[in-house]
């Protein structure tokens, strides 16, 4: 399902140069396979917004290889955003309310910064739940990415996430729990990174009447559905992830330690550093200290040192998981992108599962 740039979003340009096809729009008006619009609602800081912006375009881009997807990225005004992110939003973003007017065929949901004790104070909120009742009465399948999960099972089930006692935060092993479509010849043994403070729990999940697809004896359920089957998708996980995304928060903590932003030097990341790597990080732990009791300059990180040994494990499942996903979008969705279903296709059932 090859992107294709129908403006001139700099991600487009940047993905090219990876080596991920983008079609032109004059080539994509050759084709004559119908076109699917998938909206993301990136809620990301602005540190992020860019950054998650490419990995998810990445992720539904290398997904598959025959349809054209035009992805249409919007955000909520609401979020508080400085003058960079905002004059990217306002060049290269579209509104909601141009999406409600033209229609989407899928949707996806991203996390957010989370400043408040309870969701609900958070200035995202009441944004949110407009975005997904509208969703739901006009959008095949709305995937919703780790905060927007724990968000969607709270105002939609009461299921409120719970705080955990430390940080998940790592790379964990997943196995399949139910047969779906979704997860239908994939790996029955996967990695899917984590970090999160807070989790919604199998039994949350139960209680919700969602059907649990894959979950992790230590991390938790990753992968959930809806009980029709499709019109909710949830992750607690993020298959999205880039290979040094950890890295790169693993630096952003240590940044904070070294400047007392935190208490702690902070942990490594579960199952992501082999030894040598940890090796190299142990030894800068000891220069960084030395550093602050002589008050001297942050150590450089030595990311170039490591890098090369930072795999990753997680993004071909991903990438599968996200094509099946837009495969059953594409056959159950209205030939006018305006509409959700196809006509005779069960809203509570679209899948013809037994539920």
């Amino acid at each position: 399902m090859p992107l294709v740039a129908h403006n001139k979003l700099p991600t487009f340009a940047r993905l090219n140069q990876e080596g991920q096809t983008v079609l032109q729009p004059e080539r994509a008006f050759q084709q004559d396979i119908r076109e699917q619009h998938i909206g993301l609602l990136n809620m990301m800081p602005d540190a992020a917004l860019e950054a998650t912006e490419r990995q998810f375009y990445r992720l539904i881009g290398e997904s598959n290889p025959i349809i054209q997807i035009y992805i249409h990225p919007f955000t909520l005004p609401e979020l508080p955003r400085g003058e960079k992110a905002q004059q990217h939003i306002d060049r290269y973003y579209e509104t909601f309310e141009d999406l409600q007017r033209d229609g989407l065929d899928a949707l996806i949901i991203t996390g957010a910064n989370v400043t408040q004790p309870e969701l609900s104070a958070e200035p995202f909120w009441e944004p949110l739940t407009r975005v997904v009742e509208w969703a739901t009465q006009h959008v095949t399948s709305t995937l919703c990415s780790c905060l927007a999960t724990h968000a969607v099972m709270e105002f939609r089930h009461g299921q409120k996430r719970r705080p955990l006692r430390e940080k998940r935060w790592g790379v964990y092993t997943h196995q399949i729990t139910h047969p779906h479509p979704l997860v239908r010849g994939v790996n029955s043994q996967f990695d899917v990174p984590h970090s999160r403070f807070n989790q919604v729990d199998r039994a949350q999940f139960d209680e919700a009447k969602a059907i649990v697809l894959a979950e992790s004896e230590v991390a938790g359920v990753h992968l959930a559905v809806s009980r029709d089957g499709l019109r909710l998708v949830y992750f607690q996980g993020h298959p999205e992830y880039d290979a040094i995304s950890l890295l790169k928060e693993y630096k952003r903590e240590v940044i904070r330690f070294f400047y007392r932003q935190r208490r702690d030097y902070p942990p490594f990341p579960v199952n992501y550093f082999d030894s040598y790597v940890r090796s190299i990080f142990d030894e800068y732990q000891d220069r960084v200290q030395a550093a602050m009791d002589n008050h001297g300059d942050l150590p450089e990180f030595p990311e170039k040192l490591i890098v090369h040994r930072i795999h990753n494990t997680w993004h071909d499942t991903g990438e599968a998981i996200i094509g099946k996903w837009l495969g059953l979008v594409y056959q159950y969705t209205n030939p006018d992108r305006r509409l959700y279903l196809m006509e005779g296709v069960d809203p509570d059932n679209p899948l013809g599962l037994a539920i």
